[in-house]
């Protein structure tokens, strides 16, 4: 065979392996993996006389990363306008509470919680889908709305059942064999623990980014393309859209019960149900705007960039604000406060300037050019 064949369009040549060893993906998975080990951004905060325990901030950043996966597989592959997403997270996180704190006679301790979470998460997507899958667009948005504002109010008024907005807690920490106490931090629990919940969450993202790439390439995958592209033609070509739909709904809020089980037990508490309100499920969906729609990879740069902006960026920003004005009570002092501003600004942009996402799936990247290109 010629060169030119080689090379021809009909015959790509495949990237160098030393390329595909050293692809982005991979460098910046060796280096979460081995943050811990070496902190260096920590090291440099400290010399600057700044605490910033990046890490622990990296926890929430894993957590929240599953939870727009877990939206992703509504939004993104089914194409279901879902706006609660946050009440299943925290059914999660109450489920947590409920078989691990010690008013509870349950004591499943952290393993059990992380199985037993998911599965009640996903029994209600189950009871809540199956009655109101038969609405599209924004009336389905209107009821999942509706559901988690009814949620957080049951939740808060349940004060005998949930401690209303004090929370539950102490929710059980991650459990840590002796071997590793000693091992880290001179045996320091705490140290352990961080550890221990930084690697769990890391793990279980990956574990869920792995499983729903392998659904896109099944039957079930391309039926979720099919039902979100129309419905109307997978009900034609002998698809069940109640039935995928309800799978998508319940996959979704498993996810996100999963993604509550590990925040609750990050923060050894339910925390305040406010926290599981409509503002945290728009939080969420404009990760995975910000991402791209039906990208598993857009999915988790949007977590990382919005949810690593208000935990890691903006704390330094803060820092800095205060020394440069000199005065730490100052409005203009704290850059957090107009936050907001900066999620609304950046969200405009992207509709405007790039509306399928950074990282998008190529099925929607070409149908919004082509929408655009048609208008």
């Amino acid at each position: 065979m010629s060169a030119q064949a080689l090379t021809s369009p009909e015959s790509p040549a495949r990237s160098p392996a030393w390329r595909r060893l050293f692809s982005t993906e991979r460098v910046l998975l060796a280096m979460v993996l081995l943050y811990p080990l070496f902190p260096v951004v920590d090291l440099i905060a400290e010399a600057g006389g700044f605490s910033l325990r990046l890490d622990q901030r990296l926890v929430t950043i894993f957590i929240y990363g599953l939870l727009v996966v877990a939206l992703n597989v509504q939004v993104g592959y089914a194409g279901l306008l879902q706006l609660g997403i946050a009440a299943f997270f925290g059914i999660g996180a109450m489920a947590t509470g409920v078989m691990t704190v010690e008013k509870y006679p349950f004591h499943f301790g952290f393993w059990g919680a992380l199985l037993g979470a998911p599965l009640l998460a996903g029994l209600a997507g189950v009871l809540i889908g199956a009655p109101t899958l038969r609405l599209r667009g924004d009336y389905l948005a209107i009821v999942t709305i509706g559901f988690g504002e009814v949620l957080r109010t049951v939740l808060i008024n349940l004060e005998n059942i949930t401690d209303g907005p004090r929370g539950l807690n102490p929710v059980a920490e991650a459990w840590v064999p002796m071997a590793v106490r000693e091992l880290v931090g001179g045996g320091d629990a705490s140290e352990a623990t961080l550890l221990v919940m930084y690697y769990t969450t890391l793990l279980l993202l990956l574990s869920a980014v792995v499983l729903l790439r392998v659904v896109e390439k099944t039957r079930l995958g391309r039926a979720f393309v099919a039902l979100r592209e129309d419905e109307l033609a997978a009900a034609c070509m002998g698809l069940d859209p109640g039935r995928v739909k309800l799978a998508a709904f319940a996959g979704g809020a498993a996810l996100a019960g999963l993604a509550g089980s590990l925040y609750a037990t990050n923060l050894t508490t339910t925390a305040d149900p406010t926290n599981y309100d409509f503002n945290n499920s728009i939080m969420v969906l404009a990760c995975l705007i910000l991402g791209g729609l039906g990208s598993l990879r857009g999915a988790l740069l949007g977590a990382a960039i919005l949810i690593g902006f208000d935990n890691v960026l903006s704390p330094l920003l803060d820092r800095g604000l205060q020394v440069l004005v000199g005065d730490a009570t100052h409005p203009l002092a704290r850059f957090s406060s107009w936050r907001w501003f900066v999620f609304g600004s950046a969200l405009i942009a992207m509709m405007r300037l790039r509306p399928e996402g950074l990282f998008p799936a190529r099925r929607v990247a070409e149908e919004l050019h082509t929408t655009a290109e048609d208008a």
